[in-house]
Formats: structure tokens, sequence, C-alpha cells
């Protein structure tokens, strides 16, 4: 069962609020805050991938797929239906969680994990093909561009929150609204009757459909919901960006990247996959100079995280706590 945060995580979780609102007014440069967005838009991606993958146990590997249908649906709507941002993102995602729902609704029925990890898997390779070869919508790898920006707004007391290039501040709190919403719904979702039905599920789905779980309802609403998160990172990063090319929003990379942060962090906890995006992202933006060779890393931090730490960076406390007990005893 999900349990309650502890005093001493609530603080922790306080204090870390604290500082990532304060960063902007502590004179943080353009670089750090663009470096600090694309870590809060992936941690987004890493918790809703955590929720279907950790928590309810289903081994997917397609769900960037979701995050470039957002991005792509997004921009499109954006562009060509002349809609503000602030609603094409939502409905971008409507049409990620709507693509969510058409591919889990027969893969889910079935309770053999191969076959959703290769369905998944599969369509997120025809997702990618189709908007490179889709060029007269999508430009293909040529990219789309001239994607609208959010539109600015006057905050009383504060003055006008404009969202550019040159200004990343405005971008920088949004990213955290979304990333609060997202962590929010997700522990709500958790607490509920629902996520009780979570955790029987990755228990033993036989012992949990006995007691009259409905195995397919509840993971379609967990696969549909996590699919409109990710597809809602999706919008906003490609409404942040400017620029969407298949290969940065749809590639295989993309997904790899987000298993790293998930697993490195640690795989079905709240936290985990906060500590694997701020870590990998970070140290992905250091070793751009390796080009793809910067996946070698990650799969080096995966091997090193299953053989020393197999409950990811979140479980280290534990860990560390563990021989004091045993001394003590």
């Amino acid at each position: 069962m999900f349990q309650p945060l502890s005093s001493a995580a609530i603080f922790s979780a306080l204090a870390a609020a604290i500082a990532l609102l304060a960063l902007p007014l502590a004179g943080a440069g353009g670089y750090v805050l663009h470096v600090m967005i694309l870590v809060m838009i992936f941690s987004v991606f890493a918790v809703a991938y955590n929720l279907v993958t950790g928590y309810l146990g289903l081994k997917t590997f397609g769900h960037h797929a979701f995050f470039g249908l957002g991005a792509y649906g997004s921009a499109l709507i954006s562009m060509h239906g002349g809609i503000s941002p602030w609603l094409s993102i939502w409905l971008g995602a409507g049409v990620a969680a709507a693509f969510g729902i058409f591919v889990g609704l027969p893969v889910l029925r079935i309770k053999s994990m191969p076959h959703v990890a290769i369905v998944t898997l599969a369509f997120a390779e025809i997702v990618r093909i189709a908007c490179s070869n889709l060029k007269g919508v999508t430009r293909g790898e040529l990219g789309l561009w001239g994607i609208p920006t959010f539109g600015g707004f006057d905050l009383p007391g504060l003055g006008k929150v404009v969202f550019n290039a040159a200004n990343k501040t405005g971008y920088y709190y949004l990213a955290a609204g979304l990333l609060a919403l997202a962590l929010v719904a997700t522990a709500v979702i958790l607490r509920s009757k629902v996520g009780l039905a979570i955790f029987a599920i990755r228990d033993g789905e036989d012992a949990a459909e006995s007691l009259g779980v409905n195995l397919t309802r509840i993971k379609l609403f967990v696969f549909g919901y996590s699919a409109f998160v990710v597809g809602a990172a999706g919008g906003f990063y490609a409404h942040y960006v400017g620029i969407l090319t298949p290969s940065a929003a749809i590639g295989a990379d993309v997904m790899i990247m987000v298993i790293a942060m998930t697993l490195v962090g640690g795989l079905g906890s709240f936290t985990g996959p906060l500590i694997g995006a701020l870590l990998l992202t970070s140290l992905g933006e250091s070793l751009r100079f390796l080009d793809q060779y910067r996946l070698l890393v990650y799969g080096a931090m995966i091997v090193m995280c299953v053989m020393f730490a197999p409950r990811g960076l979140a479980s280290l406390g534990e860990l560390l706590r563990r021989p004091r007990k045993s001394t003590a005893a």
C-alpha cells in the first residue's frame, strides 16, 4: 500500500519545493533554468511511467509514443486551429490518452507481459515512422517549427509574466506547476481504492481477480491516465523548445532515458523518478559531446544500480541505515 509520508519526508519535500521555487529568485542563469525545466518535464514523464511499470507492474516500452503524440498534437492544434497553447496542451494530452486506450484495450486484456512490451514498442515505432513520413503535416525530420509559445499575462503585484527564449522564468514556474499537478494527482490515485487495486494487481493478478478486482478496467484506467500525463508533458515540451523532430520527440533514446531515470531513481518509489530525472538529465546535458554514446553511460548506471542498489537511489538512505541497526542489535 502507498504509505503516508513520514515527518522527515514531508520536511524534505517542503525544503526541496522551497529550493526549487527560489532558484530563479537566487539569480540562476538561463542555462541552469533550461536544464531544470527539462528535469521537470522528464520528471512528469517518469512519474507517469513509474505508475504503470513500477506500481501496476505493466512492462511497457512505448510510452515515448504518447510523449510524441502529445507534443505533435498540441503543436498542430495550436498552429492550424489557432488555439492557445494553454488549452492545446490538454487537447494534445487527450489525443495521447485516446491512443493509449485504443492500444491498451486489446493488449491489456491478456496477462502476458512480453506481449504488452512488444505491442507498445511496435506502436511507438509506428508513430515515429508515421510522423517521419507525413511530411506534409509534420515536415518529417526537417522539423516542425513555428510552434506558438504560451501567451503572457499580468500577475497582480509581480508584473507581466512572459514566455520567450530570453526569459525562461515563466516556463520554469509553469513546468513546476505541471510537475506538482502530476505528483498530487498520482498520489491521490495511489491513496484511493483504485490505488489498492493497483497494488493488488501488481502483487498477484489471480488473487486480485478472485477478490473482485476488474483487471482490464483498472489497467486501462491507469494506462490511459499515464498516457494523458505523458502527453501533457510532451505538449509542454513542444511549446517550450519550439521545434519538433520525430527522432527528438519519439526516438527510442527518449524511452531508454526515461527507463534509466525510473530504474536508477527507484522503480515503484514515489520520489525515485524525480531523483533519476534530476541526475540523468543533468548528466545528459554535461555529456552532450558524447552524442548517442551517452546511452552507454545510462546503461552502465542501470547495471551499477541493479548490482548495488536494486531498489534505486531512493532506497540509499534505508541501505545506509541498515548496518547501524545491525550493529545496535
